[in-house]
C-alpha cells in the first residue's frame, strides 16, 4: 500500500515546485495525490517507488482515450527519463508539465522524442511508415494497403523533410510545426485532445474551496 503522508506529501510538493513552470503548488499537490492513487496498479515489483508501464498504458488509455500501443508505449518512455522501467514522482510531474501545458516548443520536443521509435535524432521512412500504419484505420478494399501508407510516407516527406535527405530531422520537424501546427502530431496522437484535458484538469485540480 502507497500513501503519501501529510510531511511526505509537503516535502514533495515543496522540491518538484522549483521545477515546475507550469504547475502551481496547489495543482502539483493534486497530482502528486493522483501519482500515489496509480501506484495502487502498478503490479511490478521493483526496488524503487513509481508507476509501471501496464498501469502508465492504463492511465494514458482511461484517461485521454489512446489506443495505440506503440504511441502509448513511446510516451511512456518519454516520461521515464532514466529509463528505469518506471515513472517516478519527479518524472510524472515533469512529463505532465509539457503533455497538458507545455508551449509549442517544449511540445515539438516532447512529439519528436515520442516518434523518433529508435532514438537516433532522426524519423526514418521506416519509422514513418510503422506509426502511420497503426494510426490509421484499416479500410477494406482490394488495394494493397501497404502501398497506401508508402503514398503517404512520401507525401510527408515532401512537405516536411527540408533539407531532402529522406528522413526528419529535429530541425525538419520544427520548421515543419512552426509552418503548420496540424503536423505537430502527424504521426499519432501522443498529446491529448482539448476535450479529455480540460475534464483531466477539472477533475484533478477541484477548486480547494470546493472540497
Amino acid at each position: 500500500m502507497y500513501t503519501a503522508t501529510r510531511k511526505r506529501l509537503q516535502k514533495l510538493t515543496d522540491s518538484t515546485s522549483k521545477a515546475s513552470k507550469h504547475f502551481n503548488r496547489y495543482e502539483i499537490e493534486c497530482l502528486i495525490k493522483l501519482f500515489y492513487t496509480l501506484l495502487e496498479e502498478t503490479t511490478e515489483k521493483q526496488s524503487s517507488i513509481g508507476i509501471d508501464r501496464n498501469a502508465f498504458r492504463n492511465f494514458l488509455h482511461t484517461t485521454f482515450g489512446m489506443t495505440d500501443d506503440m504511441i502509448m508505449d513511446r510516451v511512456f518512455r518519454a516520461f521515464d527519463k532514466d529509463n528505469d522501467g518506471i515513472v517516478n514522482v519527479t518524472e510524472w510531474i515533469s512529463g505532465l508539465c509539457i503533455f497538458l501545458r507545455g508551449n509549442l516548443e517544449e511540445r515539438t520536443k516532447y512529439c519528436f522524442e515520442v516518434y523518433d521509435l529508435n532514438g537516433d535524432g532522426f524519423i526514418s521512412r521506416e519509422e514513418m511508415f510503422h506509426m502511420l500504419k497503426n494510426s490509421l484505420l484499416k479500410q477494406p478494399s482490394e488495394e494493397d494497403p501497404d502501398e497506401g501508407i508508402k503514398d503517404l510516407v512520401d507525401i510527408t516527406l515532401k512537405k516536411m523533410d527540408h533539407d531532402h535527405d529522406g528522413k526528419l530531422s529535429f530541425a525538419d520537424y520544427e520548421t515543419s510545426v512552426q509552418e503548420e501546427a496540424l503536423l505537430l502530431e502527424a504521426f499519432g496522437p501522443c498529446l491529448p485532445d482539448a476535450k479529455s484535458h480540460l475534464e483531466f484538469e477539472a477533475q484533478v485540480f477541484k477548486d480547494p474551496h470546493d472540497l
